[in-house]
């Protein structure tokens, strides 16, 4: 089974940027689709964003027009740009491909 890594968490004032990324141990292409999940405290977790082999990316309508989900298929690795992040973006965010999920990173904006 692949193993995701996760990186770029941190502590952000509102209005700022970061940049999430997952690396993966094996093929992401050959897993397929990949997506960055959140989870808040006392909150399910939520899809953030998905993106297929081929590039077409999928968004939740909260952070439409904020976040870029990408990939590299030769380094394996999937990025979210996380830009006018808000204090409701606060939580921990996994990757997932396939059957696999990340350990999380945290990311805090704070107001």
């Amino acid at each position: 089974q692949v193993q995701l890594v996760e990186s770029g968490g941190g502590l952000v004032q509102a209005g700022g940027s970061l940049r999430l990324s997952c690396i993966a141990s094996g093929s992401i292409f050959s897993i397929g689709t990949m997506g960055w999940y959140r989870q808040a405290p006392g909150k399910q977790r939520e899809r953030v964003a998905s993106i297929t082999r081929g590039g077409l990316a999928n968004y939740v309508d909260s952070v439409k027009g904020r976040f870029t989900i990408s990939r590299d298929n030769a380094k394996n690795t999937v990025y979210l740009q996380m830009n006018s992040l808000k204090p409701e973006d606060t939580a921990v965010y996994y990757c997932m491909g396939g059957p696999s999920w990340g350990q999380g990173t945290q990311v805090t904006v704070s107001s």
